[in-house]
């Protein structure tokens, strides 16, 4: 028989080639120890500004005892899928504390668990829309509502990015057609750190009897009273919304959610196939969550949601003294714009030689020639740490 591998290996070798040429190869770095703002990376001391632990909660300890108690209480693992004997008492409350906590948004709310914010993502918008359903989607949503968009088989209409101009007379271009309607949105872009026009966004899916869809990864536990997100931020109210948290950033865990009136929530568990056809995850992770949830929405929370502001203002100034291009974000996401990947990458490099982490974002990530260094703040971090972050920037 015909040894027909090396053909497919060399296919995929020089496709490396070309990303390497192109300057857009990435590498992985291995943390020893607890996700915080200083931790051991390849056995070295540094300063990370790389992760989205933005209320430092990820080593907080009454997290981590929760954990263990979790796992003491519930096993290591579920066992099977939610509807298959996986759905855990702590699923369960989790559940009930998500919808307390984010579902002031609209009457009746309920919340659903997900393993990862993907997997939400993908469930709600293929759940939701179908061949024959409209979608607007904004330009530089996260690669998972794009994905959900693109698996749903809608026909879909590409909104530049918050242009509610553009957006409004699309879907007043869409008529009156009977087909069910949807628009997807971030609520903070990761990569840009900026808000989307949520009051307007409300505003035009009412106007023309659309969901509106809103993914907060980035605003969950950052933004809003109590940090109940970007909906509560703005007191945005209306059946339209479904509402999408993340729990592995500021939360500090693992997993995702999706709130919204108990009517589409039903619908998720008898339609969505991310939900329905995977392992739940293990109940001591939701165990865990539920007290990240009592913390972040107690005096604790305020207090780290108040030394991030801090940190972020600080952020704000520092990056305006430098010779590149700072986003204008009043957020935990602070990016600075270099330009060409060589370049970003390069500066990347040398703050690693000053034992400092923070990630270099090119293409497809990001449009071409806005590479990027993205800079993660968190409550963890310290304006010493600020300081020496600003130290290397006006070196370099």
């Amino acid at each position: 028989m015909k040894d027909t591998s090396q053909a497919l290996y060399e296919t995929l070798k020089q496709g490396l080639v070309d990303i390497d040429a192109r300057g857009l190869r990435r590498r992985r770095k291995t943390i020893d120890g607890a996700c915080s703002a200083h931790m051991t990376v390849d056995g070295r001391e540094i300063v990370g500004f790389a992760s989205n632990d933005y209320l430092g909660l990820a080593a907080h300890e009454a997290i981590r005892a929760a954990l263990a108690e979790g796992a003491s209480r519930y096993g290591a693992g579920s066992g099977g899928s939610h509807l298959l004997g996986g759905h855990s008492r702590a699923h369960a409350q989790l559940e009930d504390d998500l919808a307390a906590f984010s579902g002031g948004f609209v009457d009746n709310p309920r919340a659903l668990y997900f393993s990862t914010g993907y997997m939400a993502n993908l469930a709600i918008v293929t759940a939701l829309a179908g061949r024959g359903t409209l979608v607007f989607s904004d330009a530089l949503n996260h690669a998972s509502l794009i994905d959900g968009v693109r698996l749903s088989r809608a026909q879909t209409q590409i909104y530049p990015h918050a242009d509610m101009d553009a957006l409004d007379a699309m879907l007043d271009a869409s008529g009156d057609s009977a087909a069910t309607k949807l628009i997807v949105t971030d609520t903070v872009f990761s990569m840009d750190g900026d808000i989307a026009p949520l009051a307007r966004l409300v505003e035009l899916a009412e106007q023309y009897g659309a969901w509106l869809i809103v993914d907060d990864a980035h605003g969950f536990g950052v933004l809003g009273p109590q940090g109940r997100g970007a909906l509560a931020h703005y007191a945005l109210r209306s059946p339209h919304l479904v509402y999408v948290g993340t729990l592995g950033k500021a939360a500090g865990v693992s997993g995702a959610f999706v709130a919204a009136h108990e009517t589409v929530i039903e619908w998720l568990i008898q339609r969505a196939r991310p939900y329905i056809f995977t392992t739940a995850s293990p109940p001591a992770v939701a165990h865990a969550v539920s007290k990240s949830i009592e913390i972040i929405g107690g005096d604790e929370g305020d207090r780290r949601r108040a030394h991030l502001a801090s940190l972020i203002e600080t952020t704000r100034a520092m990056l305006k003294r430098t010779r590149w291009l700072p986003v204008d974000s009043h957020t935990a996401v602070q990016p600075l714009v270099i330009g060409g990947n060589d370049e970003t990458l390069q500066i990347a490099a040398a703050l690693d030689r000053h034992g400092l982490w923070v990630p270099a974002i090119r293409p497809p990530t990001v449009p071409a020639g806005t590479s990027r260094l993205r800079i993660s703040l968190s409550a963890a971090h310290s304006e010493d740490d600020l300081a020496r972050l600003d130290h290397a920037l006006k070196t370099l």
